[in-house]
């Protein structure tokens, strides 16, 4: 997972930089989180700590982790998104890796974006990944162990700055490499250890099930906003065929009530009568 990050352009001149002006010269600082990145990380936090606190039941890994062990677990939606939310408890580096990739790479997105969309392509890269190894574990590919973390969405947030501003360079253990390289590297690692069903292999596949939602998302946006043009001049034209229809049959039923009275009227002519009244109000 990402450990570190050193990237400047993006932020804007407000959060864009480490040193910050004081009284007595530069003060050194982390930049500030954007508004729903700072919730998803106290909300990250207390949960953390709510497994602590819980952590001899294990309820809270039984209900919100992503399985397909619990009985009825595959109506249990909610699960999707609950389980980005905890971490393993054996390791606190689990959440604090996520976190750091969070911290760094969501508000590049948020401020690109907006808040909703953000938090929406946030918890859609993890709930695809929770999706596929939801999948991979009841045809009896994975193992089933519940699956935690944030890392589907986190690496979706790569995926997509890897992207939209390759400029970007992320500290991988001690080395500074390229976004781009970065997201290469780890969909090859994720990718060989998913085939050889190795160590955390519901894991890895969780990750690249974010990132390729991460790919597709901005990728795709061409193709699904021309998709979404060709839909809405296709309602348009619908609308107006309907319209003429309409137009039409109240032109004839009110030329038949002329020539044989209202009596003559059928239910369907009637109804039709009531809707263009309706629609002319």
């Amino acid at each position: 997972m990402i450990v570190g990050f050193s990237e400047r352009p993006y932020y804007g001149e407000d959060h864009n930089s480490f040193q910050r002006p004081g009284r007595g010269g530069l003060q050194f600082g982390l930049p500030r989180p954007s508004r729903v990145v700072k919730y998803l990380l106290i909300i990250n936090v207390v949960v953390y700590v709510l497994q602590l606190i819980t952590q001899r039941s294990g309820w809270m890994e039984y209900w919100f982790s992503c399985t397909s062990m619990v009985p009825y677990a595959s109506i249990q939606v909610w699960r999707l998104i609950s389980f980005q939310f905890l971490h393993s408890l054996d390791s606190p580096f689990h959440l604090l890796f996520n976190m750091i990739g969070l911290f760094f790479l969501g508000p590049i997105l948020e401020r690109t974006w907006g808040s909703r969309k953000f938090l929406l392509f946030y918890l859609l890269c993890g709930a695809v990944g929770g999706t596929l190894y939801f999948i991979a574990s009841s045809i009896g590919y994975m193992s089933g162990v519940p699956l935690i973390g944030a890392s589907g969405g986190v690496l979706g947030l790569l995926v997509a700055c890897a992207i939209l501003f390759p400029g970007i360079t992320v500290i991988l253990i001690l080395f500074p490499v390229p976004i781009r390289t970065a997201a290469i590297l780890f969909t090859i690692i994720y990718g060989i250890n998913v085939l050889g069903r190795g160590h955390n292999a519901g894991g890895d596949l969780c990750h690249l099930g974010g990132m390729a939602t991460g790919f597709v998302w901005v990728m795709g946006k061409p193709y699904f906003a021309r998709l979404k043009e060709k839909w809405s001049r296709q309602s348009y034209h619908k609308r107006q065929e309907n319209q003429q229809y309409l137009d039409y049959e109240v032109d004839r039923i009110l030329d038949k009530v002329h020539q044989h009275g209202i009596h003559s009227l059928t239910r369907k002519e009637k109804q039709i009568l009531q809707k263009a009244t309706e629609q002319h109000k």
